[in-house]
């Protein structure tokens, strides 16, 4: 079994930044998929990110291109997103997962089989 652990949310102002940490406790992970997924009340988890830990290739969600970057450390066995421009539509909590399958288009939550406890991110205005 994979576990995940996310740290870094916390409370920010719109237009600031914060970079959030994934740490799992798995043996050879590089062949691995880490998504991240963001949850705001009432609203259906979202895939943001992922990247292929094999060859740390990524992919992003529309609503977080170009704002949002998604990297990993394999020697660590953590994934960050460095989140800048945030605003208060980014407002949610947090989720990293990881699966066997696929980093291809929006990451879909029923491809992940394991999943961090989640972080707050709260962005005022």
């Amino acid at each position: 079994e994979v576990q995940l652990v996310e740290s870094g949310g916390g409370l920010v102002q719109a237009g600031g930044s914060l970079r959030l940490s994934c740490a799992f406790s798995t043996f050879n992970s590089d062949n691995y998929v880490i998504g991240w997924f963001r949850q705001a009340p009432g609203k259906e988890r979202e895939g943001i990110s992922c990247i292929r830990e094999r060859d740390r290739r990524t992919l992003y969600a529309y609503s977080v291109e170009g704002r949002f970057t998604i990297s990993s450390d394999n020697a660590k066995n953590t994934v960050y997103l460095q989140m800048n421009s945030l605003n208060p539509e980014d407002t949610a909590v947090y989720y990293c997962a990881a699966t066997d399958s696929f980093c291809s288009g929006l990451p879909l939550a029923y491809e992940y089989d394991y999943w961090g406890q989640g972080t707050q991110v709260t962005v005022s205005s």
